[in-house]
Formats: structure tokens, sequence, C-alpha cells
């Protein structure tokens, strides 16, 4: 995740995080994003990983699909623009739930945001 407030990850990580989800920010050579301490990998976390949420170019999507596999992570999203599909057929083999070239902010407000404003009138 970037340090950069402007870049879509941190845009995303930060919306998320104000709708109570709890994020773990990967990237190596900084100490923290959004009040948060940042891992240089995801073999760095310690506890459990629901979904790993990926804004790298597909071409480290492969790499990122054997780290989740490794450690168990259910769950890949792969971001709006980020499309590789062998890497996601092999996640799927291994049991893993795949979204790919969507916005996980984006879906959240359309599928569960206007719940969530009703719930709360």
């Amino acid at each position: 995740m970037s340090p950069k407030k402007n870049r879509p990850s941190n845009k995303v990580a930060s919306a998320l995080q104000s709708f109570g989800y709890h994020i773990l920010p990967v990237r190596p050579a900084i100490n923290e994003v959004l009040s948060e301490p940042a891992y240089a990998s995801l073999n760095d976390i310690k506890g459990n990983i629901d979904i790993v949420d990926v804004f790298r170019a597909a071409v480290y999507v492969d790499e990122i699909v054997d780290q989740c596999i490794k450690l168990g992570i259910p769950a890949l999203w792969l971001q709006e623009g980020i499309i590789n599909e062998p890497a996601a057929i092999r996640a799927q083999q291994a049991g893993i739930f795949v979204v790919m070239n969507r916005c996980m902010y984006r879906d959240y407000v359309h599928f569960l945001g206007q719940e969530r404003l009703r719930s709360n009138t």
C-alpha cells in the first residue's frame, strides 16, 4: 500500500478502514501507513489474514498467489485493471475465493453502503 494519500491503494484502504476493517499494509521499506505498522511481505504478518487486496501490476500477482496459497489465505481481490487469469485460476484451484478487475471500495459502497445508510436511519 502506498503511503501517499493521493494513490488509489491508500484511498481505498483508508475508506475501508473508516468502514471498520482492520487494514494491514504490505509495503517494503516503510514503517507505517494509516497508523498501522507496515509489513515487508505477507509472510511477515502474524495471525490470520482474511483477504489480500492487490494493487500491484499483474506481473506480480503470481508471487502473491504463491504466498496466499502457502499461508492459507481464503480470499484474494485484484483491484480494477489487474488481470492475471492463470494466477487467478491457480488460486481458485487452491481453494481461494478470487475477485479480479474490480474495485473493493466501489463494490462495498454499491452492495453494502446503501444498506448501511438505511440501517442507520
